[in-house]
């Protein structure tokens, strides 16, 4: 190639280059235009910019747009994902001392790290960004009802819950921002002559307003907590207390009960009863009542129950099963006297006249022909706990174990190897009642009924096939013991007993040369079904097929080589199922058997035997009864010169 033709080439080369290049370089340029531009989040939360923008109030990290400083960015699927969990988000920005956190006393959501509780992150028409106006945020949680009584605090109306409480945290308790009684005297003025008319002229401006007043709201006048004491709401406090005047105006007049006495009469307050309450014996009437007003019926210090439980611990926990009058409006009270009571308890009626006076229809049991010993003796609380337990009916314990702290020799009795599953469930009422019954044993009903509320499907006859007598007649007791046994199927004997006390004596059994195995092992249940069966005599399956169960190398042989027609047919034809006077159950003896089909006098069979006499053979040292693979039956290993029909080679053979 020439020098000119060589330069033409590689130019042509060069500007084909440039030309397939020119593509990728424009491509790359729109790239470039095309490359991804990120997002404002309110260029896709429009919603959110419609709803909190035109809020009178916004959080300042909203309103700068900085919605970062809180959340991480997600992709196309909206997902919340804040960057702390639970107040800790709050505090990067609200310190803990600024919001309170390290006061003695902080308010219940903010401790739980809730501040969304009470406050909407983003924004709100209310100031502090409070999800509602004034008192309404404290209403989401403390029910309104108590704080619109009849009488309502002027300043609770007026200025609100925050007047007297912080709202995030005190070091005084209930979140007030004083403590009792710089805060009320705050309004009310101690010096005033309406102030001290109005408490007896008492130095109370030192003492806890809250002691006589609700702070919120009440249905007494001035503010007075719903249960009074009469020389309280009649100003009558010198009744109890020395003169306002005096060097110790508080001081009592009486010491302890000798105080109350002077009005409440001893007796009254016994009301016959012998037996006293610790607490009323000693005196100690402001163990339970409080001397001036209380939010709780009879001026006690607590509500209901929860005044006992104070003393009386563990009565409290919480029960699957609790006795009704427990939970009732009266609680303790429906059942015990609060001073004294004629019976050991605080009760007034002793043992189960006490419990008949709600439970009348469960004392009808007293008239049934069986009774249970503890609840004739009225002993209601030997098995019951009278206040709730985590048993049914309020046992103390699981049935078991409650029935052997009395019937002790029974748990070993039924703890056997096959135990009756109720007993082992710990189930006793399954099959006895707890409190009387018209059945021996206290039984709820009696056999076989009482059996069928569990066996009722396996406990129906077999229309057409055969039942076992004491099983038609619901006779279940005759073989089971109703609570358990170290015999299969719980039965009350070994089976071989349990059978033979009804199928004995077997005639002509000491006299047997052969017993069936089952039959003597007392294994009845391996042919036999002990209840009900489609085939007679309760026999598990038909004819061969039983005794196949069992014989299954018979069965092969029967199955490929040359069968016995008696076999084939039916192994009874041949033995017997029980026991018999011959070896291997055969029905007869074995020459009286095999002459019943084969004619032992005659030919061919005499011819075959070289003339010997049956009565002086046995077939089977020959022949296999069953099946063979020689179709004469021979038995698998053969003598040669039997083999070969030369029985002269051994024996005389006498000429026909």
């Amino acid at each position: 190639m020439s020098r000119n033709k060589r330069i033409g080439v590689v130019a042509g080369i060069v500007i084909l280059l440039c030309l397939g290049l020119l593509p990728w370089a424009v491509l790359d340029g729109h790239a470039a235009v095309r490359k991804f531009a990120s997002k404002e989040c309110l260029d896709c939360h429009t919603k959110f910019a419609d709803k909190y923008f035109s809020m009178k109030y916004l959080h300042t990290i909203v309103k700068e747009k900085k919605c970062e400083d809180c959340h991480i960015r997600h992709g196309r699927v909206p997902k919340l994902l804040l960057k702390k969990e639970g107040n800790q988000i709050c505090l990067d920005c609200h310190t803990r001392d600024k919001i309170g956190l390290s006061k003695a006393y902080v308010h219940t959501p903010l401790k739980a790290g809730n501040c969304g509780q009470c406050h909407n992150a983003h924004g709100s028409n209310s100031k502090a960004l409070l999800m509602a106006d004034g008192n309404a945020v404290c209403y989401s949680c403390h029910k309104k009802e108590l704080f619109e009584k009849k009488v309502v605090h002027q300043v609770l109306l007026k200025q609100g819950c925050r007047a007297c409480h912080d709202a995030h945290s005190s070091n005084e308790k209930f979140l007030l921002t004083k403590s009792e009684p710089a805060l009320c005297l705050e309004c009310h003025d101690k010096d005033g002559g309406s102030f001290k008319k109005a408490h007896g002229n008492y130095p109370v401006e030192g003492k806890v307003c809250s002691t006589c007043h609700n702070p919120h709201s009440s249905t007494q006048a001035k503010l007075l907590k719903s249960s009074v004491h009469p020389p309280v709401a009649s100003m009558e406090c010198s009744s109890c207390h020395a003169a306002p005047t005096a060097q110790q105006p508080f001081s009592v007049t009486q010491k302890g009960s000798e105080l109350c006495l002077q009005c409440h009469d001893m007796k009254a307050l016994k009301a016959g009863g012998t037996v006293e309450h610790a607490p009323f014996k000693k005196g100690d009437c402001l163990g339970c009542h409080n001397p001036h007003s209380s939010e709780f019926p009879k001026l006690l210090v607590k509500d209901g129950n929860q005044l006992c439980i104070g003393c009386h611990k563990g009565e409290d926990q919480q029960v699957a099963f609790k006795h009704a009058p427990m939970d009732s409006g009266k609680g303790c009270l429906s059942c015990h006297k609060p001073h004294a009571a004629q019976f050991k308890g605080l009760v007034d009626k002793k043992g189960s006249d006490f419990c008949n006076t709600c439970h009348a229809k469960t004392m009808d049991a007293l008239k049934s022909k069986s009774v249970h010993d503890p609840f004739k003796g009225g002993e209601c609380t030997a098995c019951h706990n009278p206040h709730g337990s985590n048993y049914i009916a309020m046992t103390k314990d699981r049935s078991d174990k409650l029935c052997f702290s009395c019937h002790s020799d029974s748990e070993a009795k039924f703890m056997k190897t096959f135990t009756h599953k109720p007993v082992l469930t710990g189930d006793c009422t399954a099959c006895h009642h707890g409190h009387g019954s018209s059945e021996p044993n206290l039984l709820t009903a009696a056999p076989p009924k009482l059996c069928s509320n569990c066996h009722g499907d396996m406990m129906k006859p077999e229309s057409g096939g055969s039942n076992h007598a004491p099983f038609k007649r619901g006779m279940c007791l005759n073989c089971h013991d109703a609570h358990g046994s170290n015999v299969a199927g719980i039965l009350s004997k070994p089976e071989g007993e349990v059978c033979g006390s009804c199928h004995a004596p077997f005639k002509g059994l000491k006299e047997s040369k052969s017993q069936h195995a089952p039959f003597s092992e007392g294994s009845c249940t391996k042919c036999h079904n002990p209840h009900k069966a489609k085939l007679k005599n309760l026999l598990l399956a038909q004819g061969n097929d039983l005794c196949y169960s069992c014989h299954k190398d018979i069965k092969e042989r029967i199955g490929k080589e040359k069968s016995h027609k008696p076999a084939q047919e039916d192994c009874l034809n041949c033995h017997k199922p029980h026991y018999a006077e011959s070896k291997k159950l055969i029905a007869t003896p074995v020459t009286a058997l095999c002459e019943q089909c084969h004619e032992l006098t005659k030919p061919p069979f005499t011819t075959a035997h070289i003339g010997i006499q049956a009565s002086a053979m046995t077939c089977m040292n020959c022949h296999d009864p069953h099946a063979s693979k020689d179709p004469k039956f021979f038995k698998s290993t053969i003598h040669a010169p039997f083999a070969a029909r030369s029985c002269d080679e051994c024996h005389i053979v006498a000429k026909p």
